[in-house]
């Protein structure tokens, strides 16, 4: 008795089958994003033929997608609402450079000039 391989779907295809379902998509419609038939494209959702960097590419452009996206669905890799910085909303950053005291005299002079590397010294 032969024992048949198991197939392993990609991650990446089950998140397909998501958006799929969550769109109300069907297989004939992600085949023409894919530019594939509609078998071919079951056949990709079964596992039995793997998808190409370029079938997601094309897929991702008829879905309005990051193709990045396909691949963390249904998170977004960078989730573009939370980056979003109100205008009067002010930005600090802080710097630490931890240097030698030597080489600390060196770049407080030459950001401050000589004068002021005494009274940063304190």
């Amino acid at each position: 008795m032969e024992k048949k391989e198991e197939i392993k779907i990609h991650p990446v295809v089950e998140n397909l089958r998501k958006i799929m379902r969550d769109r109300g998509l069907i297989q004939a419609t992600m085949a023409q994003y894919a530019q594939t038939t509609p078998s071919q494209f079951s056949k990709i959702l079964n596992g039995s033929v793997q998808i190409s960097i370029w079938q997601l590419s094309n897929i991702a452009t008829g879905l309005s997608m990051d193709i990045i996206d396909l691949f963390t669905y249904p998170k977004r890799y960078v989730d573009l609402d939370s980056i979003r910085v109100d205008s009067k909303q002010e930005i600090k950053a802080t710097l630490t450079i931890e240097l030698g005291q030597e080489k600390k005299d060196q770049v407080f002079r030459f950001i401050f000039g000589d004068n002021d590397v005494k009274i940063l010294n304190r």
